[in-house]
């Protein structure tokens, strides 16, 4: 089923909202539950009004297809991703447009080139050797925090060159505070330039960050090296001859390290979760880790016979997506489902809610990761699946994501057992990632 070229003056229907908040004090309460219902309730193209402007939530792959894809030039990241984002991460890749996405796409593909993510999968696994190796048996650890150091410092020693072990911590709290301020109403609602308390914690969290980051660009001014990305972002020069400021490389190094272990600790997390709760599952993993691994430290080359923890990684991604959601602005009029899209509009497309739809996947709820066969994914509608989001924007780091999440699975269950804690309930917040509200606490046994 494609997008509709048929012109019609009708507005997809959709719920009601509330005066001046609209829907979004519903959608905050119950996030998941708005999106899901929304979409069952109403159809592939739903629409209502908030404070920001018309909304449309899509809710068929082909529609989203059209977004992303095949018209994605009638669309940008827009005033609510914007304003959500900028105050953290500047102007970086995940927020700029037009030229400036471009060029800034351009400088660091280099860094994500398969050749250079092949040479970071020994130090993925040696890290994460270290990590749960000061585990004790019977201990049990904070598992998203635990999640949160480790990618933490696999992106920083791979695409900085360095390791940043003594100043986790700074990053660690800043981005939290970023991500628990970025919830509140007011963010959404306010005019951007109102000082709310959540503002003010972001102001604060960036200034934190900003000191961390211009120290190690000052590092590396001292100390360029031939494989870091600061030192290369240093070396650029601009078509009139001049490099990036300061400003420009803090909003780039800044996104990476949002983006660059965000999403990887999160999926982890709840991959750990599900198979807590999956013993089969974990069974059938372990197995299969016996079997290729002999004992040694999972390698690159060991990733392709590893196919049953691909497909654990990709089942768990479908069910919790670590970012659940895409939104985009119209800046040019289109045609979705029969229904005009103006500009100015924002389109919403849940991975949440499309991962878990019955059209495209049997009993959708359940964690199944040999449903994953080569017949299933071809039978799929091509954006049924789209953890990475696709087209021009897709996540330029999506290789080393999943080449991470691999590695990091299979040095994990290689030698241990995780028990989830009795009464751990999984209580997601919905900003940009699906981030626990509480600590996902696991308790570590050796095999």
């Amino acid at each position: 089923m494609a997008p509709s070229t048929h012109s019609t003056d009708r507005r997809p229907p959709g719920p009601d909202g509330l005066p001046y908040v609209g829907t979004q004090l519903s959608f905050l309460r119950r996030p998941y539950e708005f999106m899901t219902e929304t979409a069952r309730e109403y159809g592939d193209i739903v629409s209502w009004t908030d404070p920001i402007g018309p909304v449309y939530q899509l809710n068929h792959p082909d529609y989203i297809e059209h977004v992303l894809v095949a018209n994605n030039q009638h669309y940008v990241k827009g005033s609510l991703f914007q304003n959500t984002l900028r105050p953290i991460t500047g102007n970086g890749i995940l927020n700029s447009e037009g030229a400036v996405w471009r060029r800034n796409r351009h400088l660091l593909q280099p860094a994500f080139h398969p050749d250079r993510i092949r040479e970071y999968a020994t130090m993925m696994t040696d890290i994460g050797l270290e990590t749960t190796e000061s585990w004790t048996d019977g201990e049990t650890v904070p598992f998203h925090e635990e999640m949160s150091t480790l990618t933490l410092r696999i992106v920083a020693r791979a695409l900085f060159g360095v390791g940043i072990d003594d100043r986790l911590g700074v990053v660690s709290s800043a981005l939290d505070d970023f991500m628990l301020a970025s919830e509140t109403l007011s963010h959404y609602i306010l005019p951007p330039g109102i000082p709310t308390p959540s503002r003010r914690r972001i102001e604060r969290a960036r200034e934190r960050l900003d000191s961390l980051i211009y120290d190690l660009i000052d590092e590396r001014r001292a100390n360029p090296t031939d494989n870091d990305v600061i030192s290369k972002l240093l070396e650029v020069e601009t078509e009139g001859g001049d490099h990036l400021s300061d400003e420009q490389i803090r909003d780039e190094v800044t996104t990476l390290l949002l983006a660059g272990h965000e999403t990887t600790a999160l999926s982890l997390t709840f991959t750990a979760y599900l198979l807590s709760t999956h013993p089969a599952v974990e069974g059938r993993l372990v197995e299969e880790l016996e079997t290729v691994l002999e004992g040694e430290p999972p390698t690159m080359a060991d990733l392709e016979d590893l196919t049953y923890t691909e497909r654990v990684v990709k089942e768990s991604m479908r069910l919790y997506p670590p970012v659940p959601s895409i939104v985009r602005e119209a800046v040019k009029p289109d045609l979705i489902g029969g229904y005009e899209i103006p500009p100015g509009a924002t389109v919403q497309m849940h991975q949440w809610v499309v991962h878990r739809d019955p059209r495209w996947y049997d009993d959708p709820l359940a964690f199944r990761p040999e449903r994953w066969t080569d017949e299933m994914r071809s039978a799929l509608p091509k954006l049924a699946y789209f953890p990475f989001a696709a087209g021009p924007r897709r996540c330029i780091g999506d290789r080393f994501a999943m080449l991470e999440a691999r590695l990091l699975l299979a040095t994990i269950y290689q030698r241990h057992h995780l028990e989830l804690v009795p009464g751990t309930e999984l209580d997601l917040m919905a900003t940009i990632t699906a981030r626990p509200r509480k600590e996902i606490p696991m308790t570590v046994r050796q095999r």
